[in-house]
């Protein structure tokens, strides 16, 4: 029997994956799961073949999914207005049954169904699940020139995170499951609230003391001032980053988020271009990875 290089070059990539797995099993990895790979068909499938794989293979990964354009794009059908303050969705009454039906049934749903299709046992759950997420209320206060003061802004129903009911995800895991959380959570007065999916994912980390917080984006990671993606970087590094405004825009928050989680006991944060067949197996399990490290150590 003759072996062609491409069989050749499949079990030289299964020999590069071997320490990857044995360093990471029995170790839990948050994923944020959105952007392109959420919406483009293929990238989906790749995307549940990732994770099933990893469960197979005695990783614990929890998902983490966010539905800012299926939000959208019921709102429009139904003529609700769509506002954003700082990137956030102002967030009424009507405006949230919509964000509990896209993200709590539809989305979570589909990416339940995705994984189970490919061989995985997901179960799908909201934050107000048992009291999973625990929220208030998210008021901001951008500055306003004109007065030279902080404006409180309220923006409804957006809320933060106050706490993560770890035991539920600890069930979950302990039975095998992949825990698929929609980002909603619960008040103190028994309200929902729409919660930023990367922030979710980012105190999800935290709580679980994970290995790995892992954010899919629609970049190809981290870039300087040049462009050039920074593969690898420390805290220190990030927080300079900031200061000189290499980081800015739409990234700041994706990076703040990634930023708390190692500095709070997550082993290292991955932003990785969702935009890649298999990004997450590239990113863990090969020395090349496809996006941006973050993590405490030089």
């Amino acid at each position: 029997m003759t072996f062609t290089t491409s069989t050749q070059n499949v079990a030289e990539v299964l020999a590069e994956a071997l320490p990857y797995i044995q360093k990471f099993t029995g170790k839990t990895l948050v994923i944020k799961f959105g952007g392109n790979a959420m919406t483009d068909e293929k990238l989906q499938n790749d995307f549940a073949r990732d994770i099933v794989l990893l469960k197979l293979v005695g990783i614990n990964p929890v998902v983490v999914h966010g539905g800012g354009p299926q939000i959208g794009k019921l709102l429009d059908e139904l003529n609700i207005q769509s506002s954003f303050v700082d990137g956030m969705r102002v967030t009424d009454s009507r405006t949230m049954d919509v964000v509990e039906m896209v993200l709590g049934a539809t989305v979570n749903k589909q990416i339940v169904s995705l994984i189970n299709r490919n061989g995985g046992q997901a179960i799908g759950v909201t934050g107000k699940d048992a009291n999973l997420i625990h929220a208030k209320k998210l008021q901001v206060s951008p500055r306003s020139p004109e007065l030279k003061a902080s404006e409180i802004i309220d923006l409804g129903h957006v809320g933060e995170v106050k706490s993560v009911n770890k035991k539920v995800i600890d069930l979950l895991l302990n039975s095998d499951l992949i825990p698929v959380i929609a980002p909603i959570g619960v008040g103190d007065d028994g309200a929902s609230y729409n919660i930023n999916a990367d922030i979710v994912a980012g105190k999800v980390a935290e709580v679980m003391q994970a290995e790995k917080l892992i954010l899919l984006t629609n970049v190809a990671g981290l870039q300087d001032k040049n462009g050039k993606v920074l593969t690898g970087l420390t805290t220190t590094q990030v927080d300079e980053l900031i200061a000189d405004g290499t980081i800015h825009g739409g990234m700041l928050p994706k990076i703040q988020c990634a930023l708390d989680a190692v500095k709070s006991g997550v082993t290292s944060s991955h932003i990785i271009d969702g935009r890649v067949a298999h990004a997450v197996l590239l990113e863990l399990l090969t020395d090349t990875g496809v996006g941006t490290l973050i993590t405490n150590h030089s």
